[in-house]
């Protein structure tokens, strides 16, 4: 067990500073260029590097204790995907010119980050609830990433803004999907936890 806990500290704090310097990196360059789907993008990075935080944290605590981390991640997630959201109808009624390129460039060096993580974080997906929060994150986040280089080709290929208020409205419901899933998996895992500690009584 220690080993194991060892290990998944390793890989948590690797995919955190990947993710924190992402968040900073996409964001940005997302303001540079204008563009909604990498400014969400930038905060689902930024979501995933507090749910790494917390993770972490949970690493060698009770069950209850990484049922409640998970918990709090899914929360964070649902802010910020309605954060996102409230920024998209900003943007479609104020206008916005996105950068395709920026968003084509930016997109690819976000997904070879997300995809590291996602292959480290994998070879634990038989931890606790608190990684397999992550693992769901790392998906998303690779989703997100093909989406934000599909929009920037759209953008360039069309010459409109349309296909990045799309991208980063699905980023935004995927990312707010994520973090429903997280919470119905934390109060699973609970009501299991629960039942098994009254069986043990």
């Amino acid at each position: 067990m220690e080993a194991r806990n060892e290990q998944e500290r390793k890989t948590l704090l690797i995919v955190l500073g990947i993710n924190a310097f992402m968040f900073v990196f996409e964001m940005t360059l997302g303001l540079l260029a204008q563009s909604t789907g990498l400014i969400a993008d930038s905060l689902d990075m930024f979501a995933d590097a507090t749910v790494y935080a917390i993770s972490l944290y949970a690493i060698g605590k009770s069950s209850d204790l990484k049922t409640k981390a998970a918990k709090l991640s899914g929360i964070a997630q649902i802010f910020l995907a309605l954060v996102v959201l409230a920024d998209v109808l900003r943007r479609f009624i104020l206008g916005s010119e996105p950068v395709s390129a920026l968003m084509m460039g930016v997109g690819f060096i976000a997904l070879l980050a997300n995809a590291t993580c996602l292959s480290l974080i994998a070879k634990h997906r038989n931890g606790g609830i608190h990684m397999r929060a992550s693992l769901i994150f790392s998906k998303n986040d690779v989703i997100a990433n093909i989406g934000v280089i599909l929009s920037g080709i759209l953008v360039w290929a069309l010459g409109s803004r349309y296909p990045d208020l799309v991208i980063g409205s699905v980023i935004a419901v995927v990312v707010l999907r994520g973090g429903l899933q997280i919470l119905k998996e934390a109060a699973e895992h609970k009501g299991a936890f629960a039942c098994e500690s009254n069986k043990n009584t």
